[in-house]
């Protein structure tokens, strides 16, 4: 490109010099180009009579029309350039080409439309439709749960990352060169799912939970070779998590029994595992230890899906001995976007690392010997070919996953368990109030963040929470569960006692009986390993380091110089480089004290 722009200018340089130098040019007359034609030998100019009308062609009523409209924008091949592409081939038009190519026994009957979709909408007038559907919607409070919840995104990462094409618009990073900056944060996102599941080894992401199950049932079937052909699910997964799975076997010939974990039955010999919820759909938080131990015993991989935020204070899978771990990232930070897409996660142990569907972001050397991050492995990509893939549907969610990680770094693990802690004390006081009010009945079991109601009603109670604007899950006619998360507010709480008095007066406040509520969570199943040790997820939890926060997003994305320009100092730092660790904040600010390493930035 660059040298096409060269000699362009060349080109239009030597025009400049030829009609410069001729003698026999008249200088040019105000507003006429140099490069216009010379005029005739002897010839005059021709006089334009002072003041003289010069009637116009009428105005078409087209081009009164608005002007961006979708061909013209977005259709590169113009009405002329496809009839001369359609007279190639042989045809007037490029309804004669169709109609003689695709058979009218397959083609879809023409559309019909009445009033203004007809003509079809400009750019302008479809964004106004949409703004107008968009305020036609009724937002309220979701206490839904079933692994989709209410976040706050931090504005840093909104802003920095959400909201910047150098983050969002991109692909695969195929080519590790240019790609240092997304495989840095996808990194990151593999530490964070390794640490809270207690397991060595994460993908950078899947497409959602469900699909995350459902990959780990192949995965299970893969590790006994398929001579197993039978997966067991506990009744208390996700709904929508069973349901792909199910429709997933199909494909396998698998056959999937959903019953009670407390049932599972593994004499006839075929079963290649098995997938609990941990903690359940309905909110339960049970101890699977004992329940993991008889699986092995009989042969059977143990599947868990799992919760992040939940993790901080239930004791991980991979102590419990669990062989697979997926589930969701989407409360860290990602909206729930009308149910998708959020970047889920699997972690295994390393005996399984040749089956896991997804990528695996690897650190790796340059040709100079520097530290380098490449895609160590990956599943199905457009180079590896169906038959030898392991996974066959969409294997990644890079920027949820990327805004999952920065989400780690820009709380930490003290900040993550502050949330946890008040997303659970928040249910431990509505489950509380339930009890003073006597109207329902509480489940005993122990929960995180959902907790579990049987009441005469549901629908009911579910209505009267529609009045309020905020959201329920009615489980059957008699139960209901209400999910709590980090936007929930005592004031939240207030308006769910009021839904569930029946009408009558409530003469307490959560605030008021909070100190009367302590954790349902037994101590066996209470987390006491550490988790995000690494320094990056403390690096940027204080205030004073938000800016470097916010540089370190802007400037991750362009690491890729420092392995371009080998003969610059690498943007990473070299020291605890298993885990990475970045040392470019503000320029000029070097954030790893432990590495001599200087920033490109900071050069």
């Amino acid at each position: 490109m660059e040298r096409a722009r060269r000699l362009a200018s060349r080109a239009l340089l030597r025009r400049l010099l030829a009609a410069s130098s001729s003698a026999t040019s008249p200088a040019p007359s105000r507003g006429v180009s140099t490069l216009a034609p010379k005029p005739a030998a002897g010839s005059r100019p021709r006089a334009r009579p002072a003041h003289q009308y010069t009637p116009g062609r009428p105005v078409s009523v087209s081009a009164l029309q608005p002007s961006d409209t979708f061909p013209r924008r977005h259709n590169s091949a113009t009405p002329a350039e496809q009839a001369v592409m359609a007279s190639e081939c042989g045809f007037n038009t490029l309804d004669a080409l169709i109609d003689a190519t695709v058979p009218a026994a397959i083609r879809a009957p023409p559309m019909q439309f009445t009033g203004k979709f007809d003509a079809g909408f400009t750019e302008s007038q479809m964004l106004e439709h949409m703004a107008h559907l968009a305020s036609m919607n009724k937002t309220y409070k979701s206490f839904i749960g079933m692994g989709y919840y209410n976040t706050h995104i931090p504005a840093v990462i909104l802003r920095n990352l959400m909201e910047n094409p150098a983050w969002y618009t991109q692909y695969t990073p195929y080519q590790a060169e240019i790609a240092q900056g997304r495989l840095e944060s996808l990194l990151n996102y593999q530490t964070m799912v390794a640490d809270l599941t207690g397991l060595p080894m994460s993908n950078a992401s899947l497409l959602d939970e469900a699909t995350a199950a459902a990959e780990a049932m192949a995965m299970c079937l893969g590790i006994v070779k398929s001579k197993k052909k039978t997966f067991l699910i506990a009744s208390n997964c996700h709904p929508q998590t069973i349901d792909i799975c199910q429709t997933r076997a199909t494909g396998f010939d698998i056959n999937v029994v959903v019953s009670a974990a407390k049932d599972f039955d593994y004499s006839s010999g075929d079963v290649c595992g098995v997938l609990v919820q941990y903690p359940g759909t309905e909110g339960e938080v049970l101890d699977y230890a004992e329940f993991v131990k008889d699986a092995h015993a009989h042969g059977v991989k143990v599947v868990m899906a799992t919760d992040l935020l939940a993790l901080t204070t239930l004791r991980p899978p991979g102590e419990i001995g669990a062989d697979i771990a997926v589930g969701s990232a989407q409360r860290f930070g990602v909206p729930m976007g009308y149910g998708g897409p959020h970047a889920a996660f699997l972690a295994t142990s390393q005996e399984y690392k040749r089956l896991m569907p997804g990528r695996i972001i690897g650190v790796s050397v340059d040709s100079s010997g520097k530290p380098a991050l490449r895609m160590a492995m990956q599943t199905r990509e457009q180079h590896i070919r169906r038959d030898k893939a392991t996974s066959n549907i969409c294997t990644a969610q890079a920027l949820l996953a990327n805004m999952a990680a920065m989400y780690a770094v820009y709380h930490g693990p003290a900040g993550l368990k502050a949330i946890a802690d008040r997303v659970h004390g928040l249910a431990g006081t509505f489950a509380h109030g339930l009890k003073k009010l006597g109207t329902v009945t509480v489940q005993e079991l122990p929960y995180f963040d959902t907790v579990k109601i049987t009441c005469a009603d549901a629908n009911a109670i579910a209505e009267e929470a529609r009045k309020n604007e905020m959201n329920l899950r009615v489980v059957d006619a008699n139960t209901i569960t209400v999910a709590f998360d980090e936007t929930t507010t005592l004031e939240d709480v207030d308006k769910l006692f009021k839904v569930f008095s029946g009408g009558k007066p409530v003469d307490f406040t959560a605030e008021s009986i909070a100190p009367e509520v302590s954790s349902s969570i037994p101590p066996s199943l209470v987390r006491d390993s550490p988790y995000l040790t690494h320094p990056i997820f403390s690096m940027y939890v204080h205030s004073q380091n938000f800016a470097s926060f916010a540089s370190v997003i802007l400037f991750i994305y362009f690491q890729t110089k420092a392995f371009v320009h080998r003969a610059r100092t690498p943007l990473i730092c070299q020291n605890d480089w298993n885990k990475l660790n970045i040392c470019c904040g503000l320029a000029g600010t070097t954030l790893s004290t432990s590495s001599s390493v200087t920033c490109i930035s900071c050069n």
